[in-house]
This record gives C-alpha cells, sequence and structure tokens, in this order.
C-alpha cells in the first residue's frame, strides 16, 4: 500500500483509502461530514521516535508535552501513558493534568500571565518548575511558597530576540541586577533552568543554532554574575512528523548536542516541549465539497473557525473520492465562513474534477486547530480516535457540547 500525506497510518490500494486499519468507505457510511480523527498509533510511534533520538544524543534528556497544542482527554491519556511530562500555561490545564494522574514532578507551567490562583494550585501540586516571563512575578511566588513553607522551583524565559518578541526576559544589566537581588531576597524560591523558545515548524537547523546562541550567550551572562542555572529547556517549535522526517530530527539532535558541547557549558538536563511534532500529523478532518465555483474555486463544509490558520499547521487537501486520480491542476480551496479571509488553500494541487458531493481528507490538522478554533456558529465535529481496527467516538456535539476545558 502508498502511504499518504507520507503519513505510514494513511494508505492507498486500488482506490481504497485505509485510516490505520479502518477503510475510509466504512466511516463515511456511520457519520456525517465533517469529522475530525485522530490516529493513536500514529502518536504513540511519534513520541517513541521523538525519544529515542534525543535520548540517543542526550544522557539526561526530559520532555514535556505542550498541551496547549491540543488538551482534548483523550488524547492526554496517551501522552500519560508513554511517561512523558506535560508543559501548561492555566489553571484549567493544570486541573486536567492533574486529574489524568500526571505526577507534579511530570509538569512544568508558566505563561506571561501568572494568576494568584495558578501560582497557588501549581505550589500546592508541587509541580516540578513554574516559568516566569518577568522578573515582577519573582516577588509573587516567593511570597505564596512561603505561605505553604515550600522551596519553588522557577525557569525564567529569555527573550529570543526574535523579530522583536514581547515574550520574555532580556538579561540587561538593569535586569541581572534586579534577578541577583531577587534570588538573595527570596528565600522560597531557587533558580533552576532557562528558555528560550525561537519560533514555530522549525525545521531548518540555523533556527536551532540561533536558539543555541541565544542560550548560550544568557547563561554566560547568568555565570558571569555567579547565577548558576542546572537545566535548558530548548521549548519546541519542531514541525509535524511528516514534514521533519526522523533522519532530519536526528540531525537536528546531533548538531544541537554538539554546539552544546562546543560552547563548554554545563548543565544537568536538557528539556523540550514538542507538541506539534507529537499529534500534528496524527489528526485529519474529513470534509466534503458544498459548492463548486468558478476559476476551479471549491468550498467545504470546514473553514477557519475549526481548521484555522492561526494554528500553522502543514495542511495537505486529497480528493478522497478520488485518491488514484493525479493531483496535478491548480485549486484553491475555500470553507464555509462568509469572510473573503476564509481561504484554506490557493492554487493548490487537486484533481482535474471536482464535483459537489466529493469526499476530501485534510491531513496534519492534529495541533492547535481545536487549540485555536473560534466556535463560529456551526455545528461542531464529531471526533473519533482509531487505533488499528477500533474506532471510538471521544467527542459528539449532541451529548459533549464543547470541547473546550474548564
Amino acid at each position: 500500500m502508498k502511504k499518504i500525506s507520507g503519513n505510514p497510518f494513511l494508505k492507498k490500494e486500488n482506490g481504497q483509502i485505509f485510516i490505520d486499519l479502518v477503510p475510509f468507505k466504512n466511516l463515511i457510511k456511520k457519520y456525517k461530514t465533517p469529522i475530525l480523527i485522530f490516529l493513536e498509533n500514529r502518536i504513540r510511534d511519534n513520541i517513541k521516535s521523538f525519544r529515542n533520538v534525543f535520548n540517543t544524543e542526550f544522557k539526561r534528556f526530559k520532555c514535556f508535552y505542550s498541551l496547549k497544542a491540543n488538551f482534548l482527554p483523550e488524547i492526554c491519556k496517551i501522552i500519560y501513558s508513554e511517561g512523558i511530562g506535560v508543559e501548561l500555561i492555566g489553571l484549567p490545564e493544570l486541573k486536567l493534568a492533574l486529574k489524568i494522574g500526571f505526577p507534579p514532578s511530570r509538569i512544568i507551567i508558566g505563561g506571561p500571565y501568572l494568576s494568584k490562583e495558578l501560582i497557588e494550585a501549581s505550589i500546592k501540586s508541587k509541580v516540578r518548575e513554574i516559568i516566569i516571563y518577568d522578573l515582577n512575578d519573582l516577588k509573587k511566588i516567593n511570597s505564596i511558597a512561603q505561605k505553604f513553607d515550600q522551596v519553588q522551583n522557577i525557569s525564567i524565559r529569555i527573550n529570543s530576540q526574535k523579530f522583536k518578541s514581547k515574550l520574555g526576559i532580556v538579561l540587561n544589566e538593569h535586569k541581572i541586577k534586579q534577578l541577583k537581588e531577587s534570588c538573595i531576597l527570596y528565600q522560597n524560591i531557587k533558580l533552576t533552568s532557562i528558555l528560550s523558545h525561537y519560533s514555530t515548524q522549525m525545521n531548518d537547523l540555523n533556527q536551532y543554532k540561533r536558539n543555541i546562541a541565544t542560550i548560550s550567550n544568557n547563561l554566560k551572562v547568568l555565570l558571569s554574575h555567579n547565577i548558576n542555572v542546572e537545566n535548558i529547556n530548548f521549548g519546541g517549535g519542531f514541525p509535524e512528523a511528516t514534514v521533519m522526517p526522523q533522519d532530519q530530527l536526528k540531525k537536528i539532535a546531533k548538531s544541537i548536542r554538539i554546539l552544546l558541547d562546543e560552547s563548554e557549558i554545563n548543565y544537568r538536563n536538557v528539556y523540550f516541549e514538542p507538541g506539534r511534532y507529537f499529534i500534528g500529523d496524527s489528526g485529519l478532518f474529513i470534509a466534503k465539497i458544498v459548492k463548486v465555483g468558478e476559476k476551479r474555486w471549491i468550498f467545504l463544509n470546514i473553514g477557519n473557525h475549526i481548521c484555522p490558520k492561526f494554528a500553522k499547521c502543514s495542511l495537505r487537501f486529497y480528493n478522497a473520492s478520488l485518491i488514484d486520480k493525479p493531483h496535478k491542476y491548480k485549486t484553491s480551496i475555500a470553507g464555509i465562513v462568509p469572510t473573503d479571509q476564509d481561504v484554506l488553500a490557493k492554487n493548490y494541487f487537486f484533481t482535474e474534477q471536482l464535483k459537489q458531493g466529493n469526499k476530501i481528507m485534510i491531513t496534519n490538522t492534529g495541533a492547535y486547530c481545536l487549540t485555536f478554533s473560534n466556535r463560529f456558529p456551526y455545528s461542531l465535529p464529531k471526533i473519533l480516535l482509531i487505533k488499528g481496527n477500533d474506532v471510538n467516538e471521544i467527542f459528539d456535539p449532541e451529548i459533549n457540547q464543547d470541547f473546550s476545558i474548564n
């Protein structure tokens, strides 16, 4: 069988599509489009690949799944069962992670806004680290940690200096002075890690090199002021696993390790926060053409409300009804939101024949689509989890109503 979209769990043979081991035709007979599908075996396969590659290069490597990429409980349970930690940004995520069973030692949490409630819950739960984007948060964290008679580990997010990013701390002379004073004055915090997240969809070695340089330079500044940090967190930014083949991932991992060795920086652990790499290509939509317009424009029964551009997915489109026909004719694909902005793709190579009712498969939709969906007044899709021959409904809008966490 031939792979579809480079995914070993999406295959075609003699005009038939198989989603893992489930025939495509069986799904469209039973379910009304649009449908969102996740492939459990692909998630596990991606986790195994990522972990094996980085464990080969680093003696002390730790992995934290970026929960904001996809917070569906059934997906998070798969991540938990693989022994991976989680990186969180808010209180709803923390409650979900603890409910699923993630031990606090495998939880790091932080963001540009840390509410009192979030800090209290994190400290009470004894999470591994709280990540700060602003040194002024240290006073608040120390005060709450003092109340609970605990010492809280802290990670500082360094500004990557990419495109004048506003996220993170620029360690200038003033900030270094503030950090040194805080480390002396606040006895209920301990600085343990430094984090720099450079970008998303990073498939260029030079992007990783620039991030390493940012961390290396900032670590040297800290050391010059007698501020020691144990752990280095490179954040996430990895693309979908079908976009970054394992050979490329190995090349990236080896280059990171070599560059760190050459920098002669001492560190205890290396952290990574993959989200998209784990679950991006595990997700796919099945939709249909609801209108064929002029100049080879087709309209699908989904749009940017549920498959948003903001998610920055590496979308791939296939006419599943004509899967064996050549996809070499430029076609533009629009959604159903009543705005000219709802364009999913322009001049995309597609089948010559375009017919209302054709079923369309959109791959690489597993990460951030649900996170950034805007709930435009259309029905939400059913969500299925497929493993081998097993098909499980993990979300039904008529029963569950919404997939948000609270």
